[in-house]
């Protein structure tokens, strides 16, 4: 590897628990095999896509010669700079949370008495990390049959691959090289120095002054986590919104509740300079009619995703790509070479976890067993659920009610407020709904969002049922435990069966009434 690719591996900071996550995902030792004379299926990658798709093709237990490549951490963004450590740091803020409400439920805890230990939280964090990562070392998918080479993977041509000096010949191959946190263009703001997702989990001081440029899920998510850690935090936001794309009236919620909690929300801001002066680091912006600046210790980028295609040589290969989309692909995650297909955050256009193994579930079959007859599986075909992990989270399956429109459908939106669902109002978390949007005249849920405390765990009971063509007539039937939050989906449901009883099916059952 050269001197740029060491410095990638090298993890910070080296205590015993990341000492133990890259002698599985990055062995130092590791010796690379000698590449067998073929290759069924070569996979450039070992994030979550690229792991499920090695695993699986060996899992079929059909003797398939299997090569996977990773330049970096096995396991890619979901466990070393993703998901896993994210979603590990905002649990220990969820007590945090907690605590600055608890008065509300009767329990009184001094707000000078919380003692956040930012350098144990961040621990815990690399600790969880290594605790997960053998699921994803080089050394078990080695076990499984997978030969594993670590090291940069390039095209040489249209069916072979080099990698450490060696050369893969392959009938099929994937690439998974996933994405990275785009840069904006700000003077000033590289030579400052700042902080994306991937190097923001290296912390071990809390920044006591923090400003987040981008206000989508992760800038959300690490924004209120940081702030709940004990950061003053200054959130910048190019629109008028948070969570652009997301429904308007639950970002509106979000928003009240980052302010609430202390943030400093700015939107409709440009960000025109940054600049390093005695206290820290100073960026200067303008919003809506005003210009201002402010001082912070650090910087937090979370202004969107750039496809890795840097480096694999996709020319030689015949794959057609762009520098801002990633490897072109049709609906059966095939590109341009008919030999080589892509998934993950490369290709696909929903940057979550879930997508990436759901894709690679595609690209498995489509790659090795479409020619045999055994029919393709659209990328278009799936239902994608996503979950911003804030407090309360924000979880949506399906279409918006505009993307409705927009396809000439017309619908009909039935919203339940939690602060009328009452396992919520026991537990102190009426904030937040329920919205389903079906099609006019019909039972069929086209969507949904999800306001709520546990959204996220909510949402897979209406994606099943948008899967499974489940209206909700049938919902109404499913009887819920009581009391729990997911019961406002059956009230939902119950919503729609009252506008089925037309005046003419009252007046009906009102005279079979009477009868009895």
């Amino acid at each position: 590897m050269t001197n740029s690719e060491f410095e990638r591996v090298t993890v910070r900071p080296m205590d015993e628990y990341n000492q133990k996550l890259v002698s599985y995902v990055h062995p130092p030792n590791w010796v690379n095999p000698q590449p067998a004379k073929v290759y069924d299926l070569v996979v450039i990658g070992a994030g979550t896509a690229g792991l499920a798709v090695a695993a699986g093709a060996v899992g079929l237990d059909l003797g398939l010669k299997v090569a996977l490549i990773e330049k970096h951490l096995m396991g890619g963004d979901s466990l070393n700079v993703g998901c896993v450590p994210s979603k590990t740091m905002i649990r220990s803020t969820r007590v945090v949370g907690e605590i600055w409400n608890a008065k509300d439920l009767g329990v009184n805890i001094p707000q000078h008495n919380i003692d956040v230990d930012f350098p144990t939280v961040m621990a815990r964090v690399r600790r969880v990390r290594a605790d997960i990562s053998h699921h994803h070392s080089a050394e078990r998918f080695e076990n499984l049959g997978v030969d594993v080479f670590l090291g940069s993977g390039r095209f040489a041509s249209k069916n072979t691959v080099e990698v450490d000096g060696k050369t893969l010949y392959f009938k099929k191959a994937v690439i998974a090289t996933g994405a990275r946190a785009a840069q904006p263009t700000i003077p000033g703001l590289e030579q400052a120095g700042y902080l994306t997702n991937e190097t923001v989990f290296s912390l071990i001081q809390r920044p006591e002054r923090l400003a987040v440029i981008g206000g989508g899920p992760v800038g959300c998510e690490l924004a209120q986590a940081l702030r709940r850690l004990g950061s003053e935090v200054v959130l910048f936001q190019s629109g008028s919104q948070i969570l652009s794309k997301e429904d308007a009236e639950a970002a509106k919620i979000l928003q009240k509740v980052l302010i609430s909690e202390g943030i400093r929300l700015v939107l409709n801001s440009k960000l025109e300079e940054v600049v390093t002066v005695t206290e820290g680091k100073r960026l200067y912006f303008s919003s809506n009619s005003y210009r201002d600046s402010v001082t912070v210790d650090e910087i937090l980028v979370a202004t969107g995703r750039v496809p890795n295609v840097e480096g694999l040589n996709l020319e030689a290969a015949g794959v057609e790509y762009d520098q801002r989309q990633g490897v072109k692909v049709n609906d059966y995650l095939q590109t341009t070479n008919s030999k080589i297909y892509a998934v993950g955050d490369i290709c696909m256009k929903w940057k979550f976890t879930h997508a990436a193994d759901a894709g690679a579930q595609i690209a498995l079959k489509n790659s090795l067993f479409s020619p045999f007859g055994f029919g393709r599986t659209k990328l278009s075909s799936l239902v994608m659920p996503w979950v911003t992990y804030t407090d309360p989270e924000i979880a949506h399956v399906g279409m918006y009610e505009h993307e409705a429109q927009k396809l000439g459908i017309e619908v009909t939106t039935i919203a339940i407020p939690f602060s009328s669902v009452d396992r919520a109002i026991a537990d102190g978390e009426e904030l937040g709904f329920l919205k389903i949007h079906h099609k006019k005249g019909a039972d069929e849920i086209i969507g949904a969002t999800i306001v709520a405390r546990h959204a996220g765990e909510i949402i897979s009971q209406l994606t099943t049922a948008i899967v499974n063509k489940i209206g909700l007539s049938k919902l109404s039937t499913v009887i819920h435990p009581y009391p729990t939050q997911a019961e406002a989906i059956k009230k939902a449901a119950d919503a729609y069966r009252r506008t089925l009883l037309t005046s003419t099916t009252k007046k009906l059952l009102r005279f079979v009434t009477m009868l009895s």
